[in-house]
């Protein structure tokens, strides 16, 4: 489904809080960019506003542990598709969705680390608002086709490409990458990553130039 295309333009926090404010029933808000897109601040920002309501579950979180993919072949491959276990992130949605008594708990990603930690963000019945965010969720492939299902909205952010691959710079080098490694990384996995997930923009229900 096609949505609204802010491109470049300033949109106001306060009307994106109002916008989750005015949904029926308990919203699922997906956030979804390429990497350095600023997924994470917006939607940690996003779930202070709305408050004890709401809660945020990271795609994240759902990262193969590095041991896995050095068996797989893949840890130079980092954040590609196939370094997730998709599945288990669209399921852990679905138990979300479904949610009636019982507290589901979701895994969280450690950067400091680079490690995801089972058990670390729990989803309560009594949280009435659910943020998600990652990379892929508006990819047209399974299993990650389903994500899109399970949302209630499915918000792009899409900041001026140069801001973006800066950011990225300066979080490889603050978590201990020298600026050859980060500029490598940047400019090369994160950077073919970037070209498939902003190809996937014309499915978000909001695309975010940036949010003031």
């Amino acid at each position: 489904m096609g949505g609204t295309d802010a491109g470049s333009d300033v949109v106001r926090f306060a009307d994106l809080v109002a916008r989750v404010r005015g949904l029926p029933g308990r919203p699922m808000i997906g956030i979804c960019g390429a990497p350095g897109a600023g997924k994470s601040t917006l939607a940690q920002r996003l779930v202070a506003a709305l408050g004890a309501e709401a809660t945020l579950i990271g795609m994240d979180g759902y990262h193969l542990a590095q041991a896995e993919l050095e068996r797989l072949g893949r840890a130079e491959r980092k954040g590609a598709p196939d370094t997730f276990d998709a599945a288990g992130y669209v399921n852990l949605l679905r138990r979300v969705r479904d949610q009636d008594r019982e507290t589901v708990y979701a895994p969280e990603f450690r950067r400091e680390i680079e490690e995801p930690i089972a058990g670390a963000a729990p989803v309560r019945p009594a949280h009435r608002y659910l943020v998600t965010e990652g990379n892929y969720l508006l990819l047209d492939e399974p299993p990650w086709h389903e994500v899109r299902m399970l949302l209630t909205e499915t918000w792009f952010l899409a900041p001026d490409e140069t801001l973006r691959r800066d950011r990225l710079l300066a979080r490889h080098r603050a978590f201990g990458r020298t600026l050859d490694e980060a500029r490598e990384r940047t400019l090369g996995s994160d950077e073919r990553n970037a070209v498939l997930i902003n190809a996937t923009r014309r499915s978000a229900d909001l695309v975010l130039g940036s949010v003031d």
